[in-house]
């Protein structure tokens, strides 16, 4: 699927999107790679191919930074490297995260901890990070990625859904601090997204039906379906949005 949608804002604005080559994050470096943004992406796995597919299809490559997430520093560093290559950051896309299934018993403190620091930690350090280049550029935009799973208090992975509903805290919070300088930070949270992973581990036709049943809308959601709701995020079109948390799941959840 292509958006339609077109935000000039994002033309040559620097973006950096944690884990954006692969899943729902490879749209989004897409996404905003089509608007002409500057976009640099880390990731643990290779992302070359990817980066030389997008560099043919929009004359505009990304930057990839082999990264992993969880080795804090490496992370900040990565930062560094994207300000240099393509000036100083003024959009943030946390989206990088693990939903690995596990049972409460004999889950260890480190599996906790190693769950938090992918799927918590990252969204408040970038975001110390980068807020010292959005304050000079007189704004800018954060947009952190939850889920509805812990809107729904669905079971298996109590890690997961507690980091989910940690970054929707901690989204306010930032919003309400960053917010003087004209620093907009926001919460996405997509529904049942059909990516290669949840294909290979999770999606049975038994487990589809169910949650289309959910629905309100009775299709399938693809990664492409979060571009547009983030770029709109991104963008001055939202330039009065903060501290919110958009739900983008074909109508599950309901909030306000």
């Amino acid at each position: 699927m292509e958006g339609s949608a077109v935000f000039p804002d994002l033309k040559d604005k620097s973006v950096f999107i944690t884990g954006g080559g692969s899943g729902i994050g490879a749209s989004l470096t897409k996404g905003f790679i089509a608007q002409g943004a500057k976009v640099a992406f880390v990731q643990r796995s290779d992302a070359s191919e990817f980066c030389d597919v997008l560099a043919a299809q929009y004359a505009n490559r990304p930057l990839f930074i082999s990264c992993d997430i969880t080795n804090n520093e490496a992370l900040l560093h990565s930062i560094d490297i994207a300000r240099k290559a393509n000036g100083p950051i003024t959009v943030l896309v946390n989206n990088a995260a693990a939903d690995t299934r596990h049972q409460i018993e004999g889950y260890t403190i480190e599996e906790w901890d190693r769950s938090l620091n992918i799927n918590l930690r990252p969204h408040f350090f970038t975001a110390q990070k980068v807020m010292d280049d959005m304050k000079q550029a007189g704004g800018g935009s954060i947009i952190n990625y939850s889920s509805i799973s812990y809107l729904m208090g669905q079971a298996g992975y109590a890690s997961y859904l507690s980091s989910k509903a940690g970054i929707t805290g901690l989204t306010r919070a930032l919003a309400r601090e960053l917010g003087p300088h004209n620093i907009r930070v926001n919460t996405l949270l997509p529904g049942w997204v059909l990516t290669d992973r949840q294909k290979q581990l999770w999606v049975t036709p038994e487990a589809l039906s169910a949650h289309l049943e959910m629905q309100c809308l009775k299709r399938e959601i693809e990664p492409d379906d979060m571009i547009e709701p983030t770029l709109f995020l991104a963008s001055s079109a939202s330039r009065m949005m903060t501290g919110q948390a958009l739900v983008v799941d074909g109508g599950v959840v309901v909030t306000g």
